[in-house]
């Protein structure tokens, strides 16, 4: 038994030289485990030390347990040396150059429709035209009475509408900003009203929300040749000069007579797609002068003053410009398609 005790004297030195060869965190666990392990010298003479006389078991017990001790310390001193070398490789690949330049973070971009929009309201600014704002959920009577559709109209059926709790209604169109407008307020004045409107419409081609522009203008002598006038100047202004428009007659509550505008579809020119439906025309909006019924409701006197209005979707505008196929695609929130505007 003393010279199996013996034999542990050269054992720290070949755990030195055993732990100088493990070379990775791995290899450093599988040297432990031989040195410390059930199966090792170590642990039988641990073992052994049982069977050793009483007075040799104390001193046997001690040399054993101090040589495992130092046997730890300097596996938990390679285990520091193997990760600090690890840390040092990985600091030394994914090294920072501080000399260059930058990566420059994803800027955010605006919406197309609000970059059309803004376009919208700088074109009439310049035309003498301000900007009024009104309530998404509005009473019944700026939605619908007051713009001649009272409650047995059949118009009322065309707008497809959401009714919310208190016998509101999301607005339907930005019409009812003309209203709110127009009351407590002597002409002439001219304003535009840009702004999300709702309609119950599920189709693939539609949106339950989509955006429009009201235009309107009251004064003593405007005429249907000023409301073309105006028309023909902005689509060319957001279209190109080269855009060819027509008018075709129709019917809205609220003007007199009325008409729909149209322009040459911009993708097809006017061959027939998709977008235009096949037709070579995409329609614009609608527009006519302002029923005389409309006037006296807001207080105004259609014996003297009269005026014209419109009605224009902005996000078709904003489809045209660049390209895009389909309005979900601009309201599903799909950053590739800002970042490709």
């Amino acid at each position: 038994m003393a010279a199996e005790h013996a034999s542990l004297e050269g054992l720290e030195e070949q755990a030195r030289e055993a732990l100088a060869g493990a070379a990775s965190l791995p290899a450093l666990a599988e040297v432990r485990a031989r040195l410390l392990g059930r199966k090792s010298a170590l642990a039988a003479a641990l073992r052994s030390i049982g069977q050793l006389p009483p007075e040799e078991r104390g001193p046997a017990g001690a040399r054993a347990n101090a040589l495992k001790a130092r046997i730890e310390a300097l596996v938990e001193e390679r285990r520091a040396e193997l990760e600090r070398g690890a840390r040092e490789r990985a600091l030394a690949e994914t090294r920072l150059d501080v000399t260059l330049p930058g990566a420059r973070p994803p800027r955010g971009r605006l919406h197309p429709v609000a970059r059309i929009e803004r376009e919208v309201v700088r074109f009439f600014h310049g035309l003498g035209f301000s900007v009024e704002e009104g309530p998404e959920v509005e009473s019944q009577w700026n939605n619908f009475e007051a713009l001649n559709m009272p409650a047995d109209h059949p118009a009322r059926d065309m707008q497809a509408t959401f009714f919310v709790e208190g016998g509101h209604v999301l607005r339907t169109h930005t019409s009812p900003v003309q209203i709110r407008a127009m009351t407590g307020r002597t002409p002439p004045f001219r304003f535009i009203a840009p702004g999300r409107v709702y309609r119950c419409d599920r189709s693939p081609r539609h949106s339950p929300m989509f955006h429009q522009v009201e235009g309107f203008l009251v004064d003593e002598r405007a005429s249907f040749a000023d409301l073309k006038g105006i028309l023909y100047a902005f689509q060319r202004h957001m279209m190109g000069a080269d855009v060819e428009l027509r008018f075709r007659s129709s019917y809205f509550p609220f003007t007199e007579p009325s008409a729909e505008m149209d322009y040459r579809c911009l993708i097809c020119a006017g061959a027939g797609c998709a977008t235009c439906s096949q037709s070579g025309w995409i329609e614009a909006g609608g527009c006519g002068m302002i029923h005389p019924v409309v006037l006296e409701n807001c207080g105004i006197d259609p014996e003297r003053w009269q005026g014209f209005a419109f009605g224009m979707t902005l996000d078709r505008a904003a489809m045209l410009r660049w390209g895009i196929p389909t309005i979900h695609l601009m309201f599903e929130g799909d950053v590739r398609v800002l970042e490709q505007v």
